[in-house]
């Protein structure tokens, strides 16, 4: 009888062992990281960067796994909150590398924390892909960190050559972040352009970080001889500043960025930014193709149109997953991670959802801006491409 038992309870241990190697190896993962901000001055950045990744992964989650080499693996992502500082930026780069133990990182999404993150990224050779980053610095002499988007060194001087097409006028005020580095630099790029090619910068106004009060800055701007306002700062920055304009009686056009592209923008502003012309990396109003189907998901799945950094980081996710199947996956963490980074350094061209580009061996892609215009209805309309 013992033995009867003995050879039964072996059975059984050898039954689940096999249902347990089985479970593994069904339960195979890539795990990506998402260094974003969930909470701080503009966590709806990081919901749209967290909503794009979840599209994603259950998506091909749902169709079994990612194919890499013959092999199917379930996508893992971890969402870790930046806060939208750089020093929590840096803590959720640490931690991303050396506790959730992460392939690659998708994210910081802007300059100011892709910047000091990236640092780290690429210093212990992790890949790092910014969505929304367009300040040089990101990856400039940093062969594990690319981008996705366009470079502020490219969108200034379009975005000047438009506004002096579209509004005629000779003379520009600009207000800026002096506190972001994304905001400091692009005003200062567009300054240089606009001086040098089409006209002069009558007022040139910072402000900080925590500031809400915008008049002191606003007064001058309404009392000069400037034909338009340039605004090369975050769509909660955009929404006080432009309605705080309004009511000192600013009724002429306003220019902004990338940086503007948020459902929140409208609400924000109290409508104060209709008419107002934004570069930005995409237009959702009027979309075909892979974009619209991209654009029908998201609506579906969260109620609201997409942003452009939730198309950019659709895009970034997607190209560091095409990396991955080039690649291949050994197990062997450090060796993955160095040759995704091969891999996404020999990725010749991509068809993304904000449009087709090719890269250079800095991991920047060259790619057309658009200009939308804010319509009544707080949408986004495609205007015009803007070419490198």
């Amino acid at each position: 009888m013992k033995r009867l038992r003995r050879i039964i309870l072996l059975g059984v241990i050898a039954s689940l062992a096999m249902t347990n190697a089985f479970a593994a190896k069904k339960q195979k993962t890539i795990k990506l990281g998402f260094n974003i901000p969930l909470t701080g001055d503009s966590p709806k950045v990081g919901e749209s960067a967290k909503f794009a990744g979840e599209i994603i992964k259950n998506e091909i989650n749902a169709a079994g796994g990612l194919d890499v080499k013959g092999e199917k693996y379930l996508l893992e992502f971890v969402y870790v909150d930046n806060e939208l500082k750089s020093d929590s930026a840096i803590n959720a780069a640490n931690k991303l590398i050396d506790i959730d133990k992460v392939l690659a990182s998708i994210g910081p999404e802007g300059s100011g924390r892709a910047i000091p993150a990236g640092e780290i990224y690429n210093d212990m050779k992790v890949p790092m892909i910014t969505p929304w980053a367009t300040n040089p610095k990101a990856t400039e002499g940093r062969p594990f960190c690319f981008r996705a988007c366009f470079l502020d060194p490219f969108q200034a001087p379009v975005a000047a050559k438009f506004a002096s097409e579209q509004f005629g006028g000779k003379n520009v005020a600009i207000v800026y972040n002096l506190e972001d580095d994304y905001s400091k630099t692009l005003a200062e790029l567009f300054k240089s352009e606009w001086e040098s090619k089409y006209g002069k910068v009558v007022v040139f106004e910072s402000f900080g970080q925590k500031d809400q009060d915008f008049s002191v800055q606003l007064t001058k701007v309404v009392n000069s001889s400037a034909d338009f306002l340039y605004l090369p700062d975050y769509y909660n920055f955009v929404g006080l500043i432009t309605s705080q304009a309004k009511d000192l009686g600013w009724s002429k056009p306003v220019m902004g960025s990338d940086s503007w592209g948020s459902a929140d923008l409208f609400p924000l502003s109290k409508g104060a930014v209709v008419g107002a012309y934004f570069t930005t990396h995409y237009a959702a109003k009027g979309a075909t193709g892979k974009t619209k189907e991209f654009i029908d998901k998201y609506v579906k799945a969260y109620g609201y149109v997409p942003d452009d950094v939730a198309a950019l980081t659709y895009d970034a996710t997607y190209i560091v997953l095409q990396a991955i199947q080039d690649a291949g996956l050994t197990g062997n963490l450090k060796k993955d991670r160095v040759a995704i980074k091969d891999a996404m350094g020999k990725i010749k061209s991509f068809a993304g959802v904000t449009g087709n580009m090719q890269f250079t061996p800095d991991g920047d892609p060259v790619k057309e801006a658009v200009v939308v215009r804010v319509t009544k209805e707080g949408e986004f309309e495609y205007v015009k491409s803007l070419k490198p």
